[in-house]
């Protein structure tokens, strides 16, 4: 996984640096890093956007660098009486140009703050902003975007690419807003010491995701129960079951009203109408269409006192938020899984501007690993680990996307993957597929669902 870090301790570890390297020299090493990724776009013309204080400072000496490459280069400092001083000679004496408005410019770098700024752009700074056509590289994060939590308060840089130094900050895996994220070592990462979460990467899924091996049948890769449908809902039921056939499932069991629908589509799949003759699994996908009446109610209570491992969606989580007590079901021991988007999870718990630490919170409240479903999927353990998923594609925002991806992350319980690390793969799948499924178009669920086949031979090289 590509680690992250949070900015105190990005901060604590440049202070821990300064002791040996010059600040000076650190700043023209992150500079020159960021002229060298504007010079790769070829540009004939550059636009500095130069806020006070050292990020400023870092785009003044990317401009220098450039100008000593030929490259023509302007810069509008929105803080003149406070632009960096060093930085500022350095560009003039290469024969930067100060300017009060925005030119043509084949390419712009912001500068104007760094993770120590916090809010939205200032309305100057937004109205340069708001007239800029070409790419935006950013220095450190786009001016605008939480450092922290990814969050938006108003007008922001949207940039192209993000030159972050050291390490990844929360932001670079919580905003869309930075674009291609590059990240340079500026001699930060052995200070930085262990990352406070990651970002899911193919590789990690690849060696996570179940396989058959010459000796597996069709228990030994993990029989998934499905509890979710009903006869209002019978949608729900098949798609929750198309994730789990689809995700290589050993076997797929289903429990529910609507069995007859689900057998016409997975012929496959064992279809019951009541839970007590599901027989054995060894995971339960449960929620997805069931209801908040009395039989939902109860079917949540079943499956939550069978012991095996629980990933519980939609109604399913609603029904925890009305009736606490069903937890009073559960088995200390027995791993549950909630996948809420961002209003179901405003239903168990506050969801505030940080998201990481609200899916952190209820994790550890509940006892359970709680996937939040967003652009950046987080993925929060109780013992405080957490991962992101970083979406390739906004085409997962369909209805019953998600009841697909319940049913891949029931087949990853069920094959004895861990809690955490078993969303994690889920969620990344899951997005791969809805880019997949979409080609550049709108794609339903179920065209969600029947892409994971070949989703999951990309992942793991499997022909």
């Amino acid at each position: 996984m590509r680690g992250v870090w949070t900015t105190d301790r990005v901060k604590a570890a440049e202070r821990k640096l300064f002791q040996t390297v010059p600040e000076a020299t650190l700043m023209r090493r992150a500079a020159f890093g960021v002229a060298v990724c504007a010079a790769e776009l070829k540009p004939k013309r550059v636009l500095l956007l130069v806020g006070a204080g050292n990020n400023g400072g870092d785009a003044l000496w990317a401009g220098a660098f450039l100008r000593r490459r030929g490259i023509a280069v302007d810069a509008i400092l929105l803080k003149p009486e406070r632009a960096h001083e060093e930085g500022l000679r350095a560009f003039r004496a290469a024969g930067g140009r100060i300017v009060t408005g925005p030119g043509p410019a084949d390419v712009v770098i912001d500068g104007i703050v760094g993770i120590s700024g916090k809010g939205a752009l200032r309305p100057a700074a937004a109205e340069l902003v708001a007239q800029v056509t070409a790419p935006i590289i950013a220095v450190d994060l786009p001016s605008g975007v939480d450092p922290d939590t990814g969050a938006e308060d108003g007008p922001c840089v949207d940039a192209a690419i993000t030159v972050t130094f050291g390490g990844r900050k929360p932001v670079h895996a919580l905003s869309p807003r930075c674009g291609e994220v590059r990240v340079l070592d500026i001699g930060l990462a052995e200070a930085l010491g262990e990352p406070d979460f990651g970002i899911i990467e193919r590789r990690d899924v690849a060696e996570a995701w179940p396989i058959p091996g010459p000796k597996d049948d069709k228990y030994t890769q993990g029989v998934t129960g499905i509890a979710a449908g009903s006869a209002t809902y019978p949608g729900a039921a098949v798609l929750s079951a198309s994730g789990a056939v689809l995700a290589t499932s050993g076997m797929v069991r289903y429990a529910g009203t609507a069995a007859e629908v689900v057998s016409q589509r997975w012929p496959e799949v064992v279809a019951t109408g009541a839970i007590e003759d599901a027989g054995r699994v060894q995971a339960w996908v449960v929620g997805p269409g069931i209801g908040t009446g009395t039989a939902g109610r109860e079917l949540m209570s079943h499956v939550l006192g069978v012991g095996v491992p629980v990933c519980v969606d939609a109604d399913g989580i609603t029904l925890l938020a009305q009736h606490p007590d069903l937890w009073d079901r559960r088995d200390p021991d027995t791993a549950v899984v909630l996948t809420p988007h961002d209003r179901e999870f405003a239903r168990l718990a506050p969801l505030g501007e940080d998201r990481v630490e609200s899916a952190k919170s209820l994790a550890r409240r509940v006892n359970a690993v709680v996937l939040l479903k967003g652009y950046n999927t987080i993925v929060a353990a109780p013992d405080g680990r957490v991962l992101v998923n970083q979406a390739p594609s906004s085409w997962l925002a369909t209805a019953g996307s998600g009841d697909v991806l319940s049913g891949i992350l029931g087949a990853l319980l069920a094959a004895g993957i861990d809690p955490w690390l078993a969303a994690g793969c889920a969620a990344y799948a899951h997005a791969h597929a809805g880019t997949l499924a979409a080609s550049g178009a709108p794609a339903p669920a179920s065209a969600i669902a029947g892409a994971l086949p070949g989703t999951i031979r990309r992942i793991t090289g499997q022909r």
